[in-house]
């Protein structure tokens, strides 16, 4: 993943892959990754897909490591879905849309709304079902809780800005 990460910045840098923009900088985000799990960022062009198939290809002959594209998928956004349908194609992947999840979060979602926010109360309180605590000593359901209300929310919220309808509840 290193090898496909030096190709993505260095095909952002030569100008044959446009990333995101970021507000306030002069460099762009291309590309995610994480042990196999890889999300690529870029602007909605015919240029940009073709050249991240090439980029893609180019991996596979260097490296070995081939994609597997019937488990990927291309998500566009502010676009019609027949032209996502019609730029998965070249790629090979299913078009979908937003949200989505990447590595448990919820992508595309508006985090200011409270419904937004209930995957995360639920995954709490799948955490912290009732089957758990009766086969647990009273020291077990203390710890249980301990982990899960705080990691949880943690991670999220080192992700997400927290509205202001939250901090009532702190």
């Amino acid at each position: 993943m290193e090898g496909l990460s030096v190709a993505m910045k260095s095909a952002t840098s030569k100008g044959i892959f446009d990333g995101i923009g970021i507000p306030i900088s002069v460099s762009s985000l291309s590309h995610l990754l994480y042990v196999d799990d890889a999300l690529f960022l870029g602007e909605w062009s015919k240029r940009n897909i073709a050249n991240l198939a090439r980029i893609l290809r180019c991996f596979y002959v260097s490296s070995g490591l081939k994609v597997n594209f019937n488990k990927s998928k291309v998500y566009g956004i502010g676009v019609p879905n027949h032209e996502i349908i019609n730029w998965a194609i070249p790629l090979g992947c299913e078009p979908a849309s937003l949200p989505f999840t990447y590595l448990g979060v919820l992508v595309g979602m508006n985090m200011n709304r409270m419904a937004s926010w209930s995957a995360i109360v639920d995954k709490l309180k799948a955490k912290l079902s009732a089957w758990k605590e009766k086969n647990l000593s009273f020291g077990g359901r203390v710890t249980l809780a301990k982990a899960v209300l705080g990691s949880i929310p943690t991670y999220y919220l080192s992700i997400f800005y927290a509205p202001d309808w939250c901090h009532k509840f702190a």
